[in-house]
């Protein structure tokens, strides 16, 4: 097996024991016997457990950001309504294809430790300024006041994260792969509607 096969063999065990055991539920030895490994190649690439929890949240969220990146440009010369609609095709998307890690993210962010700060300025930041920039565009002609805007984007941040902090409260809505893309069309589009109803009246 080559070794960047390998690496994300381990990363993805690694992903499905986070998630289901919590970071410190799970050991080093763990993760090598759910990957087929040996403990001494884990330490190898990664270091430590927590060498490889960095890689895998780095990896996580550059390519997150890197699709995130690439539609904001895609679609500069879009209505600003479709421009974010477009977005939270993407987002959700996304972390519904790393449902697992996403999860075991959005429980980690709930904590307050280094490591939350840090993703909080590396990633999270960047997050922030795509989505508060494209839905303060898709309201501007709108009569909501700015401290509407910033309640309602509060609203749309928790409409992008609350199925993967309450995934049990979702399983019943996704029992196989294919329904994935279901959800992802069905929950893309209720918050395409609330959208729609946010943005429907304009002001004189």
């Amino acid at each position: 097996m080559k070794n960047n096969e390998t690496k994300q063999k381990v990363m993805d065990a690694s992903c499905k024991l986070f998630y289901a055991k919590g970071y410190h539920g799970t050991s080093v030895r763990d993760i090598a016997k759910k990957a087929s490994v040996n403990v001494s190649l884990i330490n190898y690439y990664f270091k430590s457990k927590q060498g490889l929890l960095e890689t895998v949240v780095v990896t996580y969220y550059e390519e997150y950001l890197k699709q995130l990146d690439f539609v904001f440009d895609e679609t500069e010369n879009d209505g600003a309504i479709d421009r974010l609609k477009k977005m939270i095709e993407t987002i959700i998307h996304y972390k519904q294809n790393q449902h697992q890690f996403t999860c075991f993210i959005q429980r980690e962010l709930t904590l307050d430790s280094i490591f939350v700060r840090e993703m909080m300025v590396t990633y999270l930041a960047k997050e922030n300024y795509i989505v508060s920039k494209l839905f303060s565009d898709a309201l501007k002609g709108t009569p909501h006041t700015n401290m509407d805007q910033e309640f309602l984007l509060l609203q749309l941040k928790g409409l992008l994260i609350t199925p993967y902090m309450a995934p049990k409260e979702w399983r019943s809505h996704i029992v196989w792969d294919q329904s994935q893309d279901l959800f992802v069309k069905k929950y893309t589009n209720s918050i395409h509607k609330w959208i729609d109803y946010l943005t429907q009246q304009k002001s004189n």
